[in-house]
């Protein structure tokens, strides 16, 4: 398990340091800030396509082979975007460092959940996903600080080596994991006719775009309304990382007990604290505690990515991994959705009633889940397929 979060560790970082290093990149490969922030839409990308396609094309992989494959073919990505000489091959490398993201998550979610004791599926999904959120509290720091000593590259090339040692510790450690029998294409495939996974798809599109719509304008909000110093501004995103810690490990094990419950709370939740962000925006403390909280509504991850393994039946893999372009869907939405407002001149703390919006209509996607799971029952417990060593 910490093999597999080691390897979340290093997927975080990839995926969030570069959002602190952007002056430092455009000026190192002469473009403005906001041609270089394309670099991360090109990561999401690769992390929306590479999700399914990779997990349809490797189905019939053994796991421990598939998740060293993806280690290494992410360290390859950073190593070499470590090396892009210009503007176009930055963006072409962010993308291919980005596709193995999600496969990678979703099978090690599989396998933690196949390994783990009766009754204790989301805490084990928890922990490999722990790595993720530690990867905001201190890895992306970490290779912020060498980015910025050192020059962005440096960074890169942190992450493309703890990779590598997420790969060797992956080979090491793990039990030899066959796919399962009959595993193909084109039953992975399969998961597509499936409503109920459309559905939970949906909520985590949706509803956790809300968390995004406010995070992806944090530190104007904070500096412009709440007056907070530029140098607060690492410790009000520690408080963000610091919840979305203690919502993973919360999160996990609220689901364990009661899966589709945690789901509605969870969104509710959301609900109150985006809005909440509205008002308390106006002050530091207030604020940066509130954003503490909202950084703790990524408790509905484990449930959805659970609901997703129930559901796929057999197609466990392209269902697994699609939870991750869901979630970076989310990403792109609830900042483009969050931009829209700001630019309207809604004033920077819009993100908050756009954020309570979206967590209001992913709400309704679970409502809808949950009327469609009554009316037709069997798809709403397919089971998921267990893998053993």
């Amino acid at each position: 398990m910490w093999a597999l979060g080691i390897g979340a560790f290093a997927i975080g970082t990839g995926e969030f340091v570069i959002m602190g290093l952007l002056p430092e990149v455009a000026t190192d490969i002469g473009v403005t800030i906001p041609q270089a922030g394309h670099v991360i839409s090109a990561y999401a990308l690769g992390v929306v396509i590479g999700a399914p396609v990779l997990a349809v094309a490797a189905a019939t992989w053994g796991r421990r082979a598939l998740l060293v494959a993806l280690m290494l073919a992410f360290a390859l990505g950073n190593f070499a975007s470590a090396a892009a000489p210009g503007y176009a091959s930055l963006n072409a490398l962010r993308f291919v460092a980005g596709m193995p993201h999600g496969t990678y998550f979703g099978v090690a979610a599989l396998v933690a959940a196949a390994l783990a004791a009766p009754g204790q599926r989301a805490r084990a999904i928890g922990l490999v996903m722990s790595g993720l959120t530690l990867a905001t509290l201190l890895g992306v720091p970490l290779a912020a600080w060498l980015g910025q000593h050192f020059g962005w590259r440096a960074a890169f090339v942190l992450v493309g080596a703890i990779a590598l040692l997420a790969a060797g510790l992956i080979q090491r450690t793990l039990p030899a994991l066959p796919a399962p029998a009959g595993a193909s294409p084109l039953r992975e495939l399969g998961a597509l006719r499936n409503k109920q996974v459309w559905l939970t798809l949906g909520i985590g599109a949706i509803g956790f775009g809300g968390l995004f719509s406010v995070f992806s304008y944090v530190k104007p909000t904070m500096i412009e309304v709440a007056g907070l110093p530029l140098a607060g501004v690492p410790v009000v995103l520690a408080l963000f990382g610091l919840g979305m810690v203690v919502g993973n490990v919360l999160g996990s094990r609220l689901a364990d007990r009661a899966l589709m419950p945690t789901v509605g709370g969870m969104l509710v939740w959301s609900i109150v604290v985006l809005l909440a962000y509205v008002f308390t925006a106006q002050s530091v403390v207030l604020g940066s505690i509130n954003i503490f909280l909202i950084g703790t509504t990524v408790a509905i991850g484990p449930a959805l990515q659970l609901r997703l393994m129930d559901v796929a039946g057999e197609a466990q893999v392209l269902a697994a991994a699609l939870n991750h372009s869901a979630f970076n869907t989310a990403n792109a939405l609830g900042a483009w959705l969050g931009g829209l407002a700001i630019a309207a001149g809604l004033g920077w703390t819009a993100t908050g009633w756009v954020g309570a919006l979206l967590a209001l209509a992913g709400l309704g996607v679970f409502a809808w889940a949950l009327a469609d799971a009554r009316e037709h029952p069997a798809a709403g417990r397919k089971g998921p397929v267990r893998i053993t060593p």
